[in-house]
């Protein structure tokens, strides 16, 4: 129901554009399961080694997003064509501490980043000396993530920072499209504070009014863009949901929320998920549910 006229609505405005073709990256620290991950949402079979930097090329896919609305339509109505909601799903190579500055070619990978509309955010929450973890010491989720937004974090504030240089003496000039120009200062110098304070927060969690969000969407800010948060568990752990699950989930759960984005978190496993998709294909999939405690995908 609409609200009626005068009421406030809390609904928050999502940053990016609006369309029925989604392209979104897989992001992560090394060997955490982006590839693996990638294979089995796309059916696709790239290399998943278990090597730092495996994937350099970003590889990219479009899988059609299922919706039995879409296809009530369809089968309604017969249209003449069909243009079904689709994914583009791109998987982009591991991130390192220091990227922002060009470490592991940090500045190529970041620019694959900045080039889609969202990100999945892949954390590792399994212990497996067989595959090998880029940061020394314990597996620690949280460490990783904040990895990743530190060094989202420093190429958008180099983004504002060039920005502002350019444009900072032309805002000083009289005439209506000094004014446009003017607001548009205002509104990254904003930007630029938020990523900049003691504690810092990512574009997506400001306050932002419509006018606001149109000129940030020239931007392209990474901090910008909607975030879903997956950790990456043992076909064990995820189906049991014991220990080694609750070690580290609601953790990073803390993390996330406190960050202020209302960013989706899931909880998976790419084993699973590929033991599931092979049931599937040989039309085992109810069996292979039971086998492992009635846990869906």
């Amino acid at each position: 129901m609409p609200p009626k006229k005068g009421e406030e609505t809390n609904k928050k405005v999502i940053l990016g554009r609006s369309r029925n073709n989604v392209e979104i990256g897989i992001l992560g620290l090394p060997n955490v399961g982006k590839s693996s991950f990638f294979n089995a949402l796309c059916k696709m079979t790239v290399p998943a080694e278990n090597f730092p930097f495996c994937t350099i090329d970003p590889n990219t896919a479009k899988v059609e997003v299922p919706d039995e609305r879409y296809r009530f339509l369809v089968d309604s109505y017969k249209p003449k064509s069909e243009i079904a909601a689709s994914l583009t799903v791109t998987d982009i190579a591991g991130l390192v501490r220091g990227a922002s500055d060009g470490n592991g070619l940090g500045n190529e990978f970041l620019s694959h980043v900045k080039g889609v509309d969202a990100l999945f955010h892949l954390c590792r929450g399994f212990e497996d000396e067989e595959i090998t973890h880029v940061e020394p010491g314990p597996i620690d989720p949280v460490r990783d993530l904040e990895i990743i937004h530190n060094e989202l974090r420093q190429k958008d504030i180099a983004a504002c920072k060039k920005w502002m240089a350019t444009n900072e003496k032309n805002a000083e000039r009289g005439g209506a499209a000094v004014k446009e120009l003017k607001a548009e200062l205002d509104i990254i110098r904003k930007v630029l504070e938020m990523l900049e304070d003691e504690n810092p927060k990512d574009v997506r969690a400001g306050d932002w009014n419509p006018k606001e969000i149109d000129i940030l969407n020239k931007h392209l800010f990474i901090t910008a863009k909607p975030m879903v948060y997956l950790v990456n568990f043992p076909k064990k752990a995820f189906c049991k949901k014991g220990p080694k699950f609750q070690k580290y989930f609601p953790k990073v759960q803390e993390y996330v929320a406190s960050r202020g984005c209302d960013d989706p978190i899931i909880a998976f496993s790419v084993p699973y998920e590929v033991d599931l998709l092979q049931a599937s294909e040989a039309g085992t999939l109810e069996e292979c549910i039971k086998e492992n405690d009635n846990v869906p995908s």
